[in-house]
Protein backbone atom coordinates (compact mmCIF):
# COMPACT_ATOMS: atom_id res chain seq x y z
CA UNK A 1 0.00 0.00 0.00
CA UNK A 2 2.79 2.39 0.94
CA UNK A 3 4.72 1.65 -2.25
CA UNK A 4 1.79 2.74 -4.42
CA UNK A 5 1.95 6.31 -3.17
CA UNK A 6 4.93 8.59 -3.79
CA UNK A 7 6.64 10.49 -1.02
CA UNK A 8 5.22 13.97 -0.27
CA UNK A 9 7.28 16.67 -1.98
CA UNK A 10 10.17 17.90 0.16
CA UNK A 11 10.32 14.84 2.41
CA UNK A 12 12.49 11.75 2.48
CA UNK A 13 11.36 8.27 3.44
CA UNK A 14 12.91 8.52 6.91
CA UNK A 15 11.42 11.99 7.53
CA UNK A 16 7.89 10.86 6.69
CA UNK A 17 8.30 7.81 8.92
CA UNK A 18 9.79 9.91 11.74
CA UNK A 19 6.93 12.42 11.64
CA UNK A 20 4.33 9.66 11.61
CA UNK A 21 6.07 7.92 14.51
CA UNK A 22 6.33 11.16 16.52
CA UNK A 23 2.63 11.86 16.01
CA UNK A 24 1.72 8.30 16.97
CA UNK A 25 3.82 8.35 20.15
CA UNK A 26 2.45 11.76 21.17
CA UNK A 27 -1.10 10.55 20.54
CA UNK A 28 -0.68 7.30 22.48
CA UNK A 29 0.94 8.86 25.54
CA UNK A 30 -1.39 11.85 25.63
CA UNK A 31 -4.51 9.74 25.11
CA UNK A 32 -3.57 7.26 27.84
CA UNK A 33 -2.75 9.96 30.40
CA UNK A 34 -5.81 12.10 29.68
CA UNK A 35 -8.03 9.05 29.39
CA UNK A 36 -6.86 8.09 32.87
CA UNK A 37 -7.73 11.60 34.05
CA UNK A 38 -11.24 11.31 32.62
CA UNK A 39 -11.93 7.81 33.96
CA UNK A 40 -10.61 8.70 37.42
CA UNK A 41 -12.95 11.71 37.55
CA UNK A 42 -15.84 9.40 36.68
CA UNK A 43 -14.92 6.62 39.12
CA UNK A 44 -13.56 8.45 42.18
CA UNK A 45 -16.17 10.45 44.06
CA UNK A 46 -13.66 12.71 45.80
CA UNK A 47 -12.46 13.99 42.43
CA UNK A 48 -15.89 15.18 41.35
CA UNK A 49 -15.55 18.82 42.42
CA UNK A 50 -16.28 22.05 40.48
CA UNK A 51 -12.56 22.88 40.22
CA UNK A 52 -11.70 19.43 38.89
CA UNK A 53 -14.48 19.75 36.32
CA UNK A 54 -12.32 22.39 34.63
CA UNK A 55 -9.35 20.00 34.72
CA UNK A 56 -11.65 17.42 33.13
CA UNK A 57 -12.47 19.92 30.37
CA UNK A 58 -8.76 20.21 29.54
CA UNK A 59 -8.42 16.41 29.50
CA UNK A 60 -11.41 16.03 27.15
CA UNK A 61 -10.01 18.65 24.78
CA UNK A 62 -6.55 17.07 24.89
CA UNK A 63 -7.99 13.65 24.09
CA UNK A 64 -9.51 15.27 21.02
CA UNK A 65 -6.07 16.59 20.03
CA UNK A 66 -4.73 13.04 20.42
CA UNK A 67 -7.45 11.64 18.15
CA UNK A 68 -6.49 14.27 15.59
CA UNK A 69 -2.84 13.18 15.91
CA UNK A 70 -3.80 9.49 15.54
CA UNK A 71 -5.45 10.24 12.20
CA UNK A 72 -2.48 12.33 11.06
CA UNK A 73 -0.06 9.56 12.06
CA UNK A 74 -2.04 6.91 10.16
CA UNK A 75 -2.13 9.10 7.05
CA UNK A 76 1.59 9.77 7.37
CA UNK A 77 2.34 6.07 7.26
CA UNK A 78 0.14 5.83 4.15
CA UNK A 79 2.00 8.82 2.65
CA UNK A 80 -1.26 10.47 1.58
CA UNK A 81 -4.59 11.80 2.92
CA UNK A 82 -7.19 9.05 2.28
CA UNK A 83 -10.35 10.89 3.39
CA UNK A 84 -10.86 13.44 0.62
CA UNK A 85 -11.52 17.17 0.78
CA UNK A 86 -14.54 16.83 3.09
CA UNK A 87 -12.51 14.70 5.45
CA UNK A 88 -9.82 17.39 5.42
CA UNK A 89 -12.36 20.01 6.48
CA UNK A 90 -13.64 17.80 9.30
CA UNK A 91 -10.11 17.01 10.44
CA UNK A 92 -9.15 20.68 10.44
CA UNK A 93 -12.31 21.65 12.33
CA UNK A 94 -11.89 18.90 14.94
CA UNK A 95 -8.25 19.81 15.52
CA UNK A 96 -8.97 23.51 15.86
CA UNK A 97 -11.99 22.93 18.11
CA UNK A 98 -10.11 20.79 20.61
CA UNK A 99 -6.98 22.97 20.56
CA UNK A 100 -8.93 26.15 21.27
CA UNK A 101 -11.05 24.41 23.94
CA UNK A 102 -7.85 23.25 25.64
CA UNK A 103 -6.45 26.79 25.74
CA UNK A 104 -9.72 28.32 26.98
CA UNK A 105 -10.09 25.64 29.66
CA UNK A 106 -6.53 26.29 30.83
CA UNK A 107 -7.43 29.97 31.25
CA UNK A 108 -10.55 28.93 33.20
CA UNK A 109 -8.41 26.85 35.59
CA UNK A 110 -6.13 29.87 36.12
CA UNK A 111 -9.16 32.04 36.92
CA UNK A 112 -10.41 29.47 39.43
CA UNK A 113 -7.02 29.11 41.11
CA UNK A 114 -6.73 32.88 41.45
CA UNK A 115 -10.02 33.07 43.32
CA UNK A 116 -9.18 30.02 45.42
CA UNK A 117 -5.81 31.28 46.59
CA UNK A 118 -6.21 35.07 46.44
CA UNK A 119 -9.85 35.82 47.21
CA UNK A 120 -10.66 32.58 49.08
CA UNK A 121 -13.93 32.23 47.17
CA UNK A 122 -15.16 28.72 46.42
CA UNK A 123 -16.12 27.75 42.90
CA UNK A 124 -19.74 26.63 42.57
CA UNK A 125 -20.95 23.86 40.29
CA UNK A 126 -23.14 26.24 38.29
CA UNK A 127 -20.18 28.53 37.62
CA UNK A 128 -17.85 25.66 36.71
CA UNK A 129 -20.39 24.16 34.29
CA UNK A 130 -21.04 27.57 32.71
CA UNK A 131 -17.31 28.16 32.25
CA UNK A 132 -16.82 24.75 30.68
CA UNK A 133 -19.76 25.17 28.29
CA UNK A 134 -18.60 28.67 27.34
CA UNK A 135 -15.05 27.44 26.63
CA UNK A 136 -16.32 24.78 24.24
CA UNK A 137 -18.94 26.96 22.53
CA UNK A 138 -16.40 29.76 22.11
CA UNK A 139 -13.93 27.29 20.58
CA UNK A 140 -16.66 25.89 18.31
CA UNK A 141 -17.46 29.39 17.05
CA UNK A 142 -13.89 30.09 15.97
CA UNK A 143 -13.37 26.58 14.58
CA UNK A 144 -16.51 26.97 12.45
CA UNK A 145 -15.45 30.24 10.83
CA UNK A 146 -13.07 28.62 8.26
CA UNK A 147 -15.91 26.33 7.20
CA UNK A 148 -18.01 29.42 6.49
CA UNK A 149 -15.34 31.23 4.50
CA UNK A 150 -13.46 33.32 7.09
CA UNK A 151 -10.12 31.54 7.03
CA UNK A 152 -9.72 28.17 5.35
CA UNK A 153 -8.72 24.62 6.24
CA UNK A 154 -6.24 22.89 3.98
CA UNK A 155 -3.43 20.34 4.04
CA UNK A 156 -0.34 20.66 6.20
CA UNK A 157 3.00 20.66 4.29
CA UNK A 158 3.21 16.86 4.64
CA UNK A 159 -0.28 16.68 3.04
CA UNK A 160 -1.35 13.92 5.42
CA UNK A 161 -3.27 16.12 7.87
CA UNK A 162 -5.25 19.37 7.75
CA UNK A 163 -5.23 22.68 9.60
CA UNK A 164 -5.70 26.41 9.02
CA UNK A 165 -4.26 27.29 5.61
CA UNK A 166 -1.56 29.90 6.16
CA UNK A 167 0.10 29.47 2.75
CA UNK A 168 -1.94 32.14 0.94
CA UNK A 169 -1.41 34.96 3.44
CA UNK A 170 -4.26 36.99 1.89
CA UNK A 171 -6.53 39.54 3.60
CA UNK A 172 -9.08 36.86 4.48
CA UNK A 173 -6.39 34.87 6.30
CA UNK A 174 -4.82 37.91 7.98
CA UNK A 175 -8.08 39.27 9.42
CA UNK A 176 -9.03 35.84 10.74
CA UNK A 177 -5.57 35.22 12.17
CA UNK A 178 -5.44 38.48 14.12
CA UNK A 179 -8.96 38.09 15.51
CA UNK A 180 -8.25 34.46 16.38
CA UNK A 181 -4.96 35.24 18.11
CA UNK A 182 -6.42 38.08 20.17
CA UNK A 183 -9.39 36.13 21.51
CA UNK A 184 -7.86 32.66 21.72
CA UNK A 185 -4.20 33.24 22.59
CA UNK A 186 -3.55 36.75 23.87
CA UNK A 187 -6.59 37.09 26.14
CA UNK A 188 -6.21 33.58 27.66
CA UNK A 189 -2.49 34.29 28.01
CA UNK A 190 -3.26 37.58 29.79
CA UNK A 191 -5.69 35.84 32.15
CA UNK A 192 -3.13 33.17 32.97
CA UNK A 193 -0.31 35.70 33.41
CA UNK A 194 -2.21 38.00 35.79
CA UNK A 195 -3.76 35.09 37.72
CA UNK A 196 -0.52 33.21 38.31
CA UNK A 197 1.43 36.39 39.07
CA UNK A 198 -1.10 37.22 41.79
CA UNK A 199 -0.93 33.66 43.13
CA UNK A 200 2.88 33.82 43.10
CA UNK A 201 2.82 37.01 45.16
CA UNK A 202 0.44 35.35 47.61
CA UNK A 203 2.73 32.33 47.93
CA UNK A 204 5.76 34.62 48.32
CA UNK A 205 4.19 36.43 51.25
CA UNK A 206 3.26 33.19 52.99
CA UNK A 207 6.54 31.47 52.11
CA UNK A 208 4.59 28.34 51.17
CA UNK A 209 4.63 27.52 47.45
CA UNK A 210 1.91 25.00 46.67
CA UNK A 211 2.83 24.65 42.98
CA UNK A 212 4.98 26.13 40.22
CA UNK A 213 3.01 29.21 39.16
CA UNK A 214 5.08 29.74 36.01
CA UNK A 215 4.58 26.28 34.54
CA UNK A 216 1.06 26.65 33.01
CA UNK A 217 1.98 29.80 31.09
CA UNK A 218 5.29 28.31 29.96
CA UNK A 219 3.36 25.31 28.66
CA UNK A 220 1.08 27.59 26.64
CA UNK A 221 3.97 29.58 25.16
CA UNK A 222 6.35 26.70 24.45
CA UNK A 223 3.76 24.32 22.98
CA UNK A 224 1.68 26.78 20.98
CA UNK A 225 4.20 29.60 20.50
CA UNK A 226 6.10 28.14 17.50
CA UNK A 227 2.87 27.48 15.62
CA UNK A 228 1.63 31.01 16.36
CA UNK A 229 4.91 32.51 15.18
CA UNK A 230 4.69 30.56 11.92
CA UNK A 231 1.14 31.77 11.34
CA UNK A 232 2.06 35.39 12.08
CA UNK A 233 5.07 35.20 9.83
CA UNK A 234 2.80 33.92 7.07
CA UNK A 235 0.72 37.08 7.46
CA UNK A 236 3.64 39.31 6.38
CA UNK A 237 5.82 37.03 4.24
CA UNK A 238 5.38 34.07 1.90
CA UNK A 239 6.30 31.03 4.00
CA UNK A 240 6.51 28.65 1.06
CA UNK A 241 10.24 29.28 0.74
CA UNK A 242 10.65 27.52 4.11
CA UNK A 243 11.21 23.79 3.69
CA UNK A 244 8.00 21.77 4.22
CA UNK A 245 9.71 19.60 6.81
CA UNK A 246 10.62 22.66 8.88
CA UNK A 247 7.06 23.95 8.62
CA UNK A 248 5.88 20.66 10.13
CA UNK A 249 7.94 21.13 13.31
CA UNK A 250 5.57 23.65 15.02
CA UNK A 251 2.62 21.29 14.42
CA UNK A 252 4.52 18.38 15.97
CA UNK A 253 5.47 20.52 18.99
CA UNK A 254 1.82 21.57 19.42
CA UNK A 255 0.78 17.90 19.55
CA UNK A 256 2.81 17.52 22.78
CA UNK A 257 0.19 19.62 24.59
CA UNK A 258 -1.94 16.66 25.80
CA UNK A 259 1.03 14.95 27.47
CA UNK A 260 2.37 18.15 29.04
CA UNK A 261 -1.08 19.26 30.22
CA UNK A 262 -1.68 15.93 31.95
CA UNK A 263 1.41 16.49 34.09
CA UNK A 264 0.63 20.16 34.75
CA UNK A 265 -3.09 19.91 35.55
CA UNK A 266 -3.86 16.31 36.61
CA UNK A 267 -0.74 14.47 37.73
CA UNK A 268 0.60 17.77 39.07
CA UNK A 269 -2.58 18.25 41.10
CA UNK A 270 -2.22 16.63 44.54
CA UNK A 271 -5.90 15.83 44.85
CA UNK A 272 -6.17 14.51 41.31
CA UNK A 273 -2.99 12.52 41.63
CA UNK A 274 -4.34 10.90 44.78
CA UNK A 275 -7.60 10.09 43.01
CA UNK A 276 -5.77 8.51 40.08
CA UNK A 277 -3.69 6.46 42.50
CA UNK A 278 -6.86 5.32 44.25
CA UNK A 279 -8.42 4.34 40.92
CA UNK A 280 -5.36 2.35 39.86
CA UNK A 281 -4.59 0.64 43.18
CA UNK A 282 -7.68 0.94 45.34
CA UNK A 283 -5.57 2.62 48.03
CA UNK A 284 -6.97 5.87 49.33
CA UNK A 285 -4.64 8.79 50.05
CA UNK A 286 -6.28 10.78 52.81
CA UNK A 287 -4.43 13.98 52.00
CA UNK A 288 -5.98 13.98 48.55
CA UNK A 289 -9.35 14.70 50.13
CA UNK A 290 -8.25 17.89 51.80
CA UNK A 291 -6.93 19.90 48.88
CA UNK A 292 -8.49 19.98 45.44
CA UNK A 293 -5.92 22.28 43.97
CA UNK A 294 -2.68 21.72 42.22
CA UNK A 295 0.46 21.03 44.15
Amino acid sequence: MVASHPLPEGFTEIEVFAIGTALLVEALIGFCLNGLTIISFRKIKELRTPSNLLVLSIALADCGICINAFIAAFSSFLRYWPYGSEGCQIHGFQGFLTALASISSSAAVAWDRYHHYCTRSKLQWSTAISMMVFAWLFAAFWATMPLLGWGEYDYEPLRTCCTLDYSKGDRNYITFLFALSIFNFMIPGFIMTTAYQSIHQKFKKSGHYKFNTGLPLKTLVICWGPYCLLCFYAAVENVLFISPKYRMIPAIIAKTVPTVDSFVYALGNENYRGGIWQFLTGQKIEKAETDNKTK
